[in-house]
């Protein structure tokens, strides 16, 4: 018996959870307030009734790993490592897999088989709705699990095709996914020791381009400005051809800077537009600021790699497009800066939840992400800093201000490329930033709070806001939060939570077979295939892919042996 201990609002999903009767549970909560805890704890009680297969299927791939560690954490064995052509070995629970993959019909055909009467996790389900394929996929995959729990840290609604398992509640701005649990950022916030409140630095900005007719316009992100005006505007500010990215940057870095001096080993994170943007980002960071920045894209092998060392290490930067944006955990970012055209909703909030992750035993830990003051992306980061106002800060009678009358936070679609390929930045220069909240006298503009505006010759790092910082966790010794769980063991039996997980292990074996049988090929002269053929009679294996870790160890004692009997 393993007791888990679980935050306030994961011991009530989890009682909701486990006493509905209905096969799809949607969960809604904040990035940073411990989803894949929650649903783990889910999964083991399922599978300590009755065991089945668990399936996880996650965004990325480099998130299948981070979710094979916490099962690890939890009791759970899940492979990482699973392909369409394989089993599924006897000494693991189940498999961590990514829509990208369901979106292929001989995965979601062979998992179809292997979920059927399973448990299944969805994990940021709104993403099998970006690509009809991944809707479909696991639709085909999932559609006889025995139960199936959707996660999201973002409410999100239907603009295409609904999402298979998901129920819609129809609003006026139209069908919204119906949550069976909520837990948002001020509920986090108001429990204390959950996540950290964070700021947005707002910086303008006046910039000038050449639109597709030749004709040179000029504006800041104050001017009301047609949808594809607004798009270049955007574009021109986050280029390095002006001087209005070079200017945030520097204003990041001194922030970060500031608080490295009380943290050593905080970092920041810069969201790039494309692979070409990211690394010229990085460059400008060493060269002329003479600061480190590694570098992750998709495709880069090693980026999973990358973004796992980011999240140990004590290094200033990391630049990512788009790997870094939902899910990853790196707890040490502080400091962001919002360099990427994506401009919905939807994007902005699992960007800025990269860095809401609480660090337990630091005194202050307010965050930053500075954005462009462009009136889409304004909109999104106050719902959000009005959320934490609301929080640290209760308003007065009668402070309460309507966002979300301004209209400011409508969808856009992508920038439409054959206008866009025409442009061409002439120069951008940012004026001045403002940090968003509302200041002491009340000042607004178009609907929307934030504090007076400082001059770039007043402001060297954004003023700290008055703002207390939230309290510490008050559930933490709290006994009635804890669940007991059975354990669920497989042929590796219980594996110790200290000790390497039945993925980690695996991998190491796979490699060391691996190895030998490269130097059989040399020794022999015999081909690859033939070599692993025998090595597999040899150990009595049918595939290395599905085999167990004890078949694994076998078929390398058998292959070294063999090895050495060759050299003698």
């Amino acid at each position: 018996m393993t007791t888990v201990s679980l935050r306030p609002w994961q011991r009530a999903a989890f009682d909701l959870f486990r006493s509905a009767r209905s096969r799809d549970f949607l969960a809604v909560a904040t990035p940073g307030a411990g989803k894949t805890t929650f649903a783990l704890t889910c999964a083991r009680a399922e599978l300590a009734d009755e065991n089945r297969p668990l399936v996880v299927v996650a965004p990325t791939s480099h998130l299948k790993s981070q979710w094979s560690r916490a099962a690890h954490r939890i009791g759970l064995q899940l492979d990482p490592d699973w392909s369409p052509g394989d089993g599924l070995a006897r000494d693991v629970h189940g498999l961590v897999t990514t829509y990208q993959q369901l979106a292929t019909g001989a995965a979601a055909s062979k998992l179809a088989g292997i979920a059927a009467e399973g448990f299944v996790i969805l994990d940021e389900i709104h993403h099998a709705g970006h690509e009809r394929a991944w809707g479909e996929g696991i639709r085909l995959a999932f559609g006889h699990a025995h139960r199936r729990l959707a996660l999201s840290g973002t409410p999100f609604r239907s603009d295409a095709a609904p999402i298979p398992f998901v129920r819609y509640d129809a609003t006026g701005e139209g069908d919204h996914a119906h949550a069976d649990y909520t837990y948002g950022y001020a509920d986090a916030l108001r429990d204390g020791g959950v996540v950290r409140p964070v700021y947005f630095p707002r910086v303008d900005g006046e910039m000038e381009w050449t639109t597709a007719a030749g004709d040179v316009v000029s504006a800041n992100f104050q001017d009301e400005l047609t949808k594809d005006h607004m798009s270049m505007r955007l574009r021109t500010a986050l280029s390095l051809d002006g001087e209005w990215m070079p200017a945030v940057i520097a204003k990041a870095n001194r922030q970060l800077r500031t608080i490295r001096q009380e943290q050593p080993d905080a970092g920041g994170l810069v969201i790039a537009i494309d692979q070409e943007h990211a690394q010229a980002i990085a460059r400008l960071l060493r060269d002329r600021f003479g600061v480190p920045a590694d570098v992750v894209v998709s495709d880069d092998p090693g980026a999973s790699a990358t973004i796992a060392e980011f999240g140990t290490n004590d290094r200033p930067w990391l630049v990512s497009v788009r790997m870094v944006s939902e899910g990853v955990d790196i707890p040490r970012l502080r400091v962001g800066v919002f360099a990427t055209t994506t401009s919905t909703e939807l994007f902005f909030r699992q960007a800025v939840g990269r860095f809401v992750r609480w660090q337990t035993g630091r005194p202050s830990q307010k965050a930053y992400v500075y954005i462009p003051d462009d009136p889409r992306l304004r909109a999104h980061a106050f719902t959000i800093a009005e959320a934490r106002r609301h929080v640290l800060r209760p308003p007065e009678t009668g402070d309460d201000t309507d966002a979300a009358s301004d209209g400011l936070d409508a969808p856009v679609h992508p920038d439409d490329v054959e206008q866009l390929s025409l442009f061409s930045v002439v120069a951008s220069t940012a004026t001045d930033i403002t940090m968003h909240t509302v200041g002491e006298d009340g000042t607004h503009l178009d609907g929307i709070a934030f504090e007076p505006n400082f001059g770039p010759s007043d402001l060297r790092v954004p003023r700290y806001d008055d703002e207390p910082d939230p309290p510490e966790p008050f559930f933490a010794a709290d006994p009635t939060l804890g669940v007991d769980l059975a354990e669920v063991p497989t042929a590796a039996g219980v594996v110790p939570h200290g000790s390497m997980s039945v993925a980690e292990i695996k991998d190491d074996l796979r490699t060391r077979n691996a190895h030998v049988a490269k130097r059989l090929v040399d020794v022999t002269g015999w081909t690859h295939p033939r070599i692993q053929g025998e090595m597999n009679r040899l150990a009595g294996v049918t595939r290395v892919a599905s085999a167990t870790n004890e078949q694994l160890e076998r078929r390398l004692r058998y292959a070294e042996s063999w090895l050495r009997r060759l050299l003698r």
